[in-house]
C-alpha cells in the first residue's frame, strides 16, 4: 500500500483520495482474527469486512447436507442462487475461471454437479454473433440536428431515440423471456453510482425517462436496434456495448444537450430562436458607443471540422475533471454546471484555459484582440498547442469563444453587449469616480465603455421557481468567484428583480448594469467634494443580435426596469443599497453643460468639438473652464491627452449660454489611438465665487472608412467566385503591412484566406481580389477584414446565396 501511495504522489504527481479508498476483506476463517487497519499519510482507510460471507454461506450448505437434503433439491437451490446472481458476477469479474472457482466448494459439499457460470449466462441472456454495426449516422444526425457536424460519425442529442442496424453472421431466432443486455458508459472511470455507466436490457417499448431500447428484425440476419437516452443524461463521448462478460463494443457516439426536447433543461420552444442560438454559425457583436454602434461580424464556426472534439477537450482539461473525473462527467448532465466550467475555462488565469487577456496595448508575442474575426481559429490554436493559452483576447473575444463552445454542446447562447458597464471593486453597488484638482483619476472603480458577456438558456431547478430562461455568464477574468476567475450563470430575471442572493455572482452582474455613480474631487487640503451623482450612466442600450436578422436588438428591459422608474428604484432598495444619490427635494442645478460633436469624425482628420455652458440663474456667473480630450480604452482606462484648452474667466450672463471650442488633431491622437478609436471628452467647470464644481463627459467613436465588396461569378456549389475588395486610406500618412482576409462558413472551407498587399499611400485605395469556392448550398456570410500598422479592426460582410 505504501508503494502504491508513493507511486501516486511522487512518481506521477497524482492525489490518492483516501476517503474513497476502501480495504476489502474476504474472510474465509471460522473465527474472526484481530487485525491492524491500514493508514495512508496519517489517515485510516475504511475497512469493508465480510463482503463475501463465505464461511457463513458454506456452513449453511453443510447444515443443509447434514439434514439430508436430496441432491436434486440441493442442486435446484444452488442453481437458483447462481441464476439470480449471474448478472452481477459476470459483469464485475475480469476472469470467468475466478467466478467458477467460487462454485467448486459448494459442489464438493453437495456431492452433485452444478452448471458452469458460462452456461447459466448463455441460457439467461441472448448473445448475438455480430458481423458489423451500421450507425446510420446520416439519418440519425439529421434527425438530431447534428448533421452540420458531418455524417461520418454518430452525434446525438439526449432525450431522443436513435436507431442503429446490426448485421449478424447467423440468423437470429427470438427466444421468449430472453433479451440482449446493453451498457452505455462515458468518461475514463465510469460507474453505476454516478450514472456514467448504465446497463439495461432490450424491452418491448421505449421508456423516455431512462436508458431503454427496443429491437426488431429487418430480416433473418439484420436487426434494427432503437436506443433512447434520458433527457438528463450526461453529455460527452459514449461507448455502447452489448453483453456483460466479453462485451462487444457496438458503437462510440457523442451525446449533446437537446433544446428540441421538452424534458431537457435547455429546451427552447421557439424554432426561430433555436435556429439562431444553437444552429447559426455566424453573427454580429456590437461595440463602439451609442448611438454609433459598431457592428463586428463574427464567425462562431461551432460545426466546423474538429471543433466539437475541441469543445469536449475543454471540459476534460478543467481542474474538476482532473481532481475527480467520474464526478465531473456525471455533473455534465447539468447545463448550469457546464456553463460555469466554461466561464472559468475560456480564460486561462487559473487553469489550462483557452485565452489569455491583455488590456495593456502591448501585444508582443501574440495577436491583437481586434485581429480575431472567428472563434474556430482560436480554439484550433489552443488545441494544436496542447492547451497553451492563445494570446490575446478581450471581452468580446472571450464571449464569442464561450458562445461558440456553448452552441457546439447544445446550450442555446447569445453574445450580449452592455454599454456603460460598471466594474464595482468594493461591492457597494456604487461606482465612485475620484479625481484630484487636476482632473486626474485616482479611484479604483471604473465604467467600461462597453462590456461583452453571454446569455445561455436553461432551467434553474436549483433556484426557486421563476428564474429559468436566460442566464448571464461572463468568461472575461475580472473578479474571483469561489476562488476562480469565473462569473455566473445568474438568472437575468433575478438581476432585474434585484435578487442578489441567487447563484451565481448576482451582486457583481447587478452592479454591471445598475450601479449608481458619484463623482468626487479630492482637494489639496484632503477634503472630498461631491461634484455630481447619476443613476442612469450605468447599464444602457444592452444589445444582442436580433433573431434571424443582422440588426441590433435592445434587451435592456430584460435586465432592468426603465431608469428612474418607480420599479427601478424599488428594486434598488430591494438590493439593500443605501447610497441613493437622488433626493426628491433637490432643485435643478442652475448651470448646464453640453458637448457638441462635429458631423464628421473620420479617423485621420482634424475636427472641432464644442463645450456649451448655459447659465440658468438670474445672476451672472464666471467660471474656470477646462476642456480635455483623451484617448480611451474600451474598459475605461484613460490614455494620452490629445487635446486641451482652458478659459480662466468664462463669463455667462443670466439665462444665456456661451461656447468654447476644442480642436482635436490627428497629429495628437493618431500615435496613441486604440483599435476601438475611442476619445473621451470632459468639461470641468469651477464657479469663481462659490467654488462649486460642474462636470460633463462624453465618449465619441471615430468613424472608419467602409470596405466595398463586389462578388464576381455565378454563386453555385464548387464554382469559383472572386471577391473584389476596396478600402480607402483616410489617414494623412501611409499604411504599412496592409492585409485583407476573408472567411465564411461553407465558402472558404473553414480557412482564413489572407492576402498581404504591402503599403497604401495617403488618401489612396487598398484593393485586392480573393478567390474562393463554395462547398454547400444555402445562405452564408463572407466576412472581410482589413488590418495594417496604423489602421485596423475594420470588417464588413456580404451575404451570398449559394445554389446547387
Amino acid at each position: 500500500m505504501c508503494l502504491l501511495y508513493f507511486w501516486f504522489d511522487l512518481e506521477n504527481i497524482l492525489f490518492l483520495n483516501v476517503t474513497k479508498t476502501k480495504e476489502l476483506i474476504v474472510n474465509y476463517r471460522r473465527k474472526e482474527k484481530k487485525r491492524v487497519s491500514i493508514t495512508i499519510d496519517g489517515s485510516t482507510v475504511e475497512s469493508i469486512s465480510n463482503c463475501i460471507e463465505s464461511t457463513t454461506s458454506l456452513d449453511r450448505l453443510r447444515r443443509l447436507k447434514m439434514f439430508g437434503m436430496r441432491s436434486k433439491t440441493f442442486r435446484a437451490f444452488c442453481r437458483g442462487t447462481m441464476t439470480r446472481g449471474v448478472t452481477a458476477w459476470f459483469g464485475s469479474c475480469t476472469s470467468i475461471k475466478v467466478v467458477q472457482r467460487v462454485m467448486q466448494k459448494p459442489q464438493s459439499i453437495s456431492g452433485c454437479g452444478l452448471p458452469s457460470i458460462q452456461n447459466l449466462y448463455n441460457r439467461q441472456f441472448i448473445t448475438l454473433d455480430i458481423d458489423r454495426c451500421d450507425l446510420e449516422s446520416k439519418a440519425n444526425n439529421t434527425e438530431h440536428h447534428t448533421d452540420e457536424n458531418g455524417v461520418d460519425r454518430l452525434i446525438v442529442r439526449r432525450g431522443r431515440p436513435f436507431t442503429i442496424v446490426l448485421h449478424l453472421r447467423q440468423s437470429f431466432q427470438p427466444q421468449p423471456g430472453k433479451a440482449p443486455t446493453l451498457t452505455v458508459q462515458t468518461g475514463p472511470l465510469p460507474s453505476s453510482e454516478s450514472g456514467t455507466r448504465v446497463t439495461f436490457t432490450v424491452s418491448d417499448a421505449i421508456d423516455k425517462s431512462s436508458w431503454s431500447a427496443t429491437m426488431s428484425a429487418k430480416d433473418e440476419k439484420t436487426l434494427s436496434l432503437t436506443i433512447n437516452s434520458p433527457a438528463d443524461a450526461p453529455i460527452g463521448k459514449y461507448n455502447l456495448l452489448m453483453g456483460q462478460i466479453n462485451a462487444v463494443s457496438l458503437a462510440e457516439f457523442i451525446m449533446l444537450f437537446n433544446p428540441w426536447c421538452r424534458r431537457d433543461a435547455v429546451y427552447m420552444e421557439n424554432e426561430e430562436e433555436r435556429n439562431e442560438y444553437v444552429l447559426c454559425q455566424d453573427g454580429v457583436i456590437f461595440r463602439g458607443t451609442p448611438p454609433r454602434f459598431q457592428e463586428l461580424p463574427w464567425t462562431f464556426g461551432q460545426f466546423e471540422p474538429g471543433i466539437l472534439d475541441i469543445c469536449l477537450r475543454i471540459l476534460d482539461e478543467n481542474p474538476k475533471f482532473i481532481h475527480d473525473a467520474d464526478q465531473d462527467c456525471s455533473a455534465r448532465r447539468n447545463p448550469v454546471y457546464v456553463s460555469r466550467v466554461l466561464s472559468a475555462m475560456i480564460n486561462s488565469y487559473d487553469d489550462r484555459g483557452v485565452l489569455m487577456g491583455n488590456w495593456s496595448g502591448d501585444y508582443t508575442g501574440g495577436v491583437k484582440p481586434t485581429f480575431w474575426t472567428g472563434s474556430s481559429d482560436i480554439l484550433r490554436q489552443w488545441n494544436d498547442s496542447e492547451c497553451k493559452p492563445v494570446r490575446y483576447g478581450q471581452c468580446w473575444v472571450f464571449a464569442a469563444v464561450a458562445c461558440a463552445v456553448s452552441r457546439a454542446l447544445g446550450i442555446p447562447c447569445r453574445v450580449v453587449t452592455n454599454y456603460g458597464s460598471a466594474h464595482d471593486t468594493d461591492s457597494n453597488l456604487v461606482i465612485e469616480y475620484l479625481f484630484d484638482e487636476n482632473s486626474e483619476d485616482i479611484g479604483d472603480d471604473s465604467i467600461w465603455n462597453f462590456h461583452v458577456w453571454i446569455d445561455s438558456w436553461m432551467a434553474r431547478p436549483d433556484l426557486k421557481e421563476g428564474f429559468g430562461g436566460w442566464q448571464a455568464s461572463d468568461p472575461t477574468p475580472q473578479e474571483r468567484s469561489d476562488g476562480v476567475f469565473c462569473c455566473g450563470p445568474v438568472p437575468v430575471s433575478g438581476i432585474k428583480e434585484g435578487e442578489l442572493t441567487l447563484k451565481y455572482d448576482a451582486p457583481f452582474v447587478y452592479a454591471e448594469v445598475n450601479a449608481d455613480v458619484v463623482t468626487l474631487v479630492r482637494l489639496k487640503n484632503g477634503n472630498t467634494v461631491k461634484i455630481s451623482g447619476d443613476t442612469t450612466e450605468v447599464g444602457h442600450h444592452i444589445s444582442t443580435k436580433a433573431v434571424g436578422k443582422d440588426e441590433r436588438h435592445d434587451i435592456t428591459n430584460l435586465y432592468k426596469y426603465p431608469e428612474g422608474s418607480e420599479e427601478e428604484r424599488k428594486v434598488f432598495e430591494k438590493a439593500q443599497h443605501h447610497n441613493k444619490l437622488l433626493k426628491t427635494d433637490e432643485e435643478e442645478p442652475g448651470v448646464h453643460i453640453k458637448i457638441k460633436i462635429a458631423k464628421s469624425t473620420m479617423i485621420g482628420t482634424d475636427f472641432d468639438v464644442l463645450a456649451i455652458v448655459r447659465n440658468n440663474s438670474p445672476i451672472p456667473k464666471t467660471f474656470l473652464l477646462m476642456f480635455y480630450a483623451r484617448v480611451l480604452h474600451y474598459n475605461g482606462r484613460i490614455g494620452d491627452t490629445c487635446g486641451f484648452t482652458d478659459v480662466p474667466e468664462l463669463k455667462v450672463e443670466p439665462f444665456q449660454e456661451t461656447s468654447s471650442p476644442l480642436r482635436v488633431e490627428y497629429s495628437l491622437y493618431g500615435p496613441s489611438i486604440t483599435d476601438e478609436r475611442l476619445i473621451k471628452l470632459k468639461v470641468l467647470l469651477i464657479e469663481s465665487e462659490s467654488r462649486q464644481f460642474h462636470k460633463e463627459v462624453k465618449t465619441i467613436v471615430l468613424d472608419l472608412p467602409k470596405i466595398v465588396i463586389n462578388i464576381v461569378g455565378l454563386p453555385k456549389v464548387n464554382q469559383k467566385l472572386t471577391a473584389d475588395i476596396t478600402l480607402p486610406n483616410p489617414l494623412p500618412v501611409p499604411l504599412h503591412e496592409c492585409a485583407f482576409s476573408i472567411k465564411g462558413i461553407h465558402l472558404t472551407d473553414g480557412q482564413n484566406i489572407v492576402h498581404k498587399i504591402g503599403t497604401v499611400a495617403p488618401k489612396q485605395f487598398a484593393t485586392t481580389k480573393l478567390e474562393f469556392v463554395p462547398s454547400s448550398p444555402g445562405t452564408n456570410k463572407l466576412i472581410v477584414a482589413f488590418n495594417s500598422d496604423k489602421l485596423g479592426n475594420i470588417s464588413a460582410y456580404e451575404t451570398i446565396v449559394i445554389k446547387d
